[in-house]
């Protein structure tokens, strides 16, 4: 496992050492390389991958169509939530937009993780919260702000989405056509 990973999950609660290392046996490490697919809509997802390094997209087709849902670059955690905790297929892809290298581990261990070390719970509590905060940010900047707004919004806070996602794919995450995010991105 690496370093950054303990050092990430010890600063949002102190870890024992008896956790530190039984991590350390259990967290594998992978390198993808651009445009792989983590998950493919319709399988179940049995991991959860942390991003050492890279940039990720998940992503849904319907009617032939791909919708960005979410962008996850380094020190994030990327996930197919409903698929991973409901053991159900997934609605979505997970994509590699760059070589990336993940850490991961899969649900079995992951809970347990969870009933053998009770800090692993407040980490996990924690970090639910985090995403949960991010997830009704999005939801609020959908439904509240304009176009204009929500482009203004992902360039001061994710400036990365804009260095490594086409623009396709901005566009369908900020819920616009591409012609609204030329004219949007024209207003600067």
């Amino acid at each position: 496992m690496s370093v950054l990973l303990t050092n990430y999950l010890n600063g949002i609660y102190p870890l024992s050492p008896a956790l530190k290392e039984k991590l350390s046996s259990i967290i594998k490490t992978k390198s993808v390389e651009k445009k792989d697919l983590l998950l493919k809509q319709g399988q179940v997802s049995d991991c959860i991958y942390f991003i050492e390094k890279g940039f990720i997209r998940s992503w849904y087709e319907k009617e032939g169509k791909e919708t960005t849902a979410w962008f996850m670059a380094d020190n994030d955690f990327i996930i197919s939530v409903e698929s991973f905790f409901k053991r159900t297929k997934s609605y979505e892809n997970i994509e590699a937009l760059q070589d990336s290298v993940l850490h991961y581990i899969d649900y079995e261990e992951l809970q347990t993780l969870y009933s053998e070390y009770i800090e692993f719970n407040i980490v996990g509590r924690l970090l639910t919260t985090h995403y949960y905060i991010l997830s009704e940010e999005r939801l609020y900047n959908m439904r509240r702000q304009s176009a204009f707004e929500r482009y203004q919004f992902l360039v001061r806070k994710y400036p990365e989405v804009l260095q490594n996602a086409s623009l396709t794919q901005i566009s369908s995450y900020l819920g616009i056509t591409l012609e609204t995010l030329s004219r949007v991105r024209a207003k600067k």
